[in-house]
């Protein structure tokens, strides 16, 4: 218990130190490290990560992901402070392009390395290894390359909306399991996470609702506090949906934790998986909340 508790105050003061930095390099080169150690213990549940080539081009692809996003992102700003006064809406939505295209194209090479390693070593990996490969190597870096583009997209409340974001997954963990001690009795899916429980996931869909709806009013006021308290809930949701997938992963792998970076709470992937699913939810339905609130 001490470990854990230990463990757990060093990550909190490691995660305030680099939302305090938000606005910097710290942000990205941080999201950056966190998606490099993800993409390891992944490629280690399915056994790839001694096979070099895999692993650095996966790698390679995953860091430079946000690093990509947040130069985007800083040319962005830059455009609609009204400092790039040279600029017009057409040079913007071409340096978007740009990157995208940027981001894209390393996707793509490190696919490509992947599946020509696959067939020098065709013997050796198997097909489940390969297409997992793949899939962690474009969800990973792209869901968590969400923070960055949640702190860039607003210069005045970047922070706070970053911070909602990953509240998004982690008070509805907190709200679930108090609401499950005292009140849980039917299981919701045993044979992958015998210990939620039906009552609990119901528990962790409104106080993620609530404390968003709060958090939203005193910020904004209470028109958006009413659509963030729908928001909260959906993120509830698609947050268990993330827990539930990343744990029976590591069931059907025969694994008990990702990884053992954080002693008492397994790996980043067993800290992060939920937020996998939440972050991009998030994203998206702020921004189609700010679109609406626009139109």
């Amino acid at each position: 218990m001490l470990t854990r508790i230990i463990s757990g105050a060093v990550g909190v003061i490691i995660m305030a130190f680099v939302l305090w930095a938000h606005d910097t390099l710290v942000l990205p080169i941080a999201v950056a490290g966190m998606i490099a150690i993800m993409l390891y213990e992944l490629l280690r549940a399915v056994k790839l990560e001694k096979c070099i080539p895999i692993l650095g081009a996966v790698e390679a692809c995953g860091i430079s992901i946000p690093l990509i996003y947040s130069k985007f992102y800083y040319i962005e700003k830059h455009f609609k402070s009204g400092e790039g006064n040279n600029l017009y809406v057409g040079d913007s939505l071409e340096i978007s392009g740009e990157y995208t295209l940027v981001a894209f194209g390393i996707t793509l090479a490190a696919a490509f390395v992947v599946f020509v390693t696959w067939l020098r070593k065709h013997k050796e990996l198997r097909y489940e290894q390969i297409f997992f490969a793949l899939a962690s190597m474009v969800l990973v870096p792209q869901a968590m390359s969400t923070m960055v583009r949640i702190d860039r997209m607003d210069k005045d409340n970047g922070l706070f909306l970053l911070i909602m974001g990953l509240c998004g997954a982690w008070i509805a963990d907190t709200g679930a399991y108090f609401t499950g001690v005292a009140f849980g009795k039917h299981k919701l899916c045993p044979e992958i996470s015998p210990k939620k429980t039906i009552e609990g996931f119901i528990g962790g869909i409104v106080s993620t609702g609530i404390v968003y709806a709060v958090a939203f009013t005193i910020n904004y006021d209470i028109g958006i506090g009413i659509a963030a308290f729908v928001i909260g809930m959906v993120c509830a949701v698609i947050g268990t949906v993330g827990d539930l997938s990343a744990s029976m992963v590591k069931r059907q792998i025969g694994f008990k934790d990702y990884g053992k970076i954080m002693p008492g709470h397994g790996g980043l992937m067993d800290r992060f998986d939920s937020v996998l699913f939440v972050l991009p939810t998030f994203y998206m339905l702020i921004v189609l909340c700010d679109l609406w609130i626009s139109i």
